[in-house]
């Protein structure tokens, strides 16, 4: 499929990344979200993100202008549908996704790909709940979507061919690389990195070494760009447990049991970077250790 025009579902974090992206790579982008306050948010910053590749000079003052004339934020779900392809990427819950997906059925052309930016929930399951599993893919980006290579591509036990070959096809487009993963539970990178986060946290939780010694020991000892703790921050502690349960869950194997320690700081709405606190407290500069 000559995919042109691409539905981007979620105005937060992955889904302003994903419309950057693509709207660079020449795509007429349409972004929708339930608030308007999001999808003002969502075009103010990836006005300024593209302006700093600009400034960086690692795209033209030309490349910028092009790119912003292909976005547009969209209130109005029927005008995503008539997309070619749809990249749902709101949060990590499923029922959520499942709603979002009844709401587009009315309004989806014959030949649309949909997708779904999880991390982590299954293809097959969301698949199967639409009209299309034929043309229904994970597509997972990673995040900052503008900088980060990878894209997860995985196939639900439908998944046709032509699709996931039109989602390589895109990938390429995109400069970026892909990676092919079986539908099982947070697919490959989240199925090794998420582990490592939860082991950091029953690090700290049993006392064997603070925020700032478990974080020092893994980017100087096995040089790691960010500490494990300081990732986790940076994804939202909400979307690590929602992952470790989806592991745990899943798999059935103690090994993937989410620390209590991280449970507790969900439940305390200390959920990272977007709450101002985490591991550490961003309300201060440089940040501090929360324990």
């Amino acid at each position: 499929m000559n995919i042109k025009s691409v539905g981007v579902i979620g105005a937060g974090q992955m889904g302003n990344g994903i419309a950057h992206v693509f709207a660079l790579a020449g795509y007429e982008v349409y972004v929708n979200d339930v608030s308007q306050d999001a999808l003002d948010s969502c075009k103010s910053l990836i006005t300024k993100n593209i302006a700093r590749q600009v400034a960086r000079e690692k795209i033209t003052a030309e490349q910028m202008e092009a790119a912003l004339s292909n976005i547009r934020m969209e209130s109005d779900i029927a005008v995503i549908g008539k997309t070619d392809l749809i990249i749902e990427a709101a949060t990590e819950r499923e029922e959520i996704k499942h709603q979002i997906f009844a709401n587009l059925a009315p309004h989806l052309g014959k030949d649309t790909i949909l997708t779904s930016n999880t991390s982590s929930i299954s293809i097959t399951r969301l698949a199967a709940a639409t009209d299309r599993p034929g043309k229904f893919m994970g597509f997972h980006f990673m995040n900052p979507v503008p900088i980060m290579q990878l894209v997860e591509l995985i196939r639900g036990i439908a998944t046709d061919d032509g699709t996931y070959q039109s989602l390589k096809t895109v990938v390429k487009k995109l400069g970026k690389t892909s990676a092919s993963a079986e539908d099982f539970p947070a697919f490959i990178v989240n199925r090794i990195l998420m582990p490592m986060i939860n082991e950091a946290v029953y690090t700290l939780y049993e006392g064997v070494g603070t925020v700032e010694s478990i974080d020092t020991s893994l980017k100087l000892g096995a040089n790691h760009p960010m500490g494990p703790l300081e990732l986790a921050d940076f994804i939202g502690l909400d979307t690590c447990l929602a992952i470790m349960n989806v592991l745990y869950n899943g798999l059935a194997d103690t090994k993937y049991r989410p620390c209590p320690l991280l449970v507790k700081y969900v439940e305390a709405g200390w959920l990272g970077r977007k709450s101002e606190r985490g591991f550490y407290d961003y309300r201060v500069d440089p940040p501090a250790p929360t324990r």
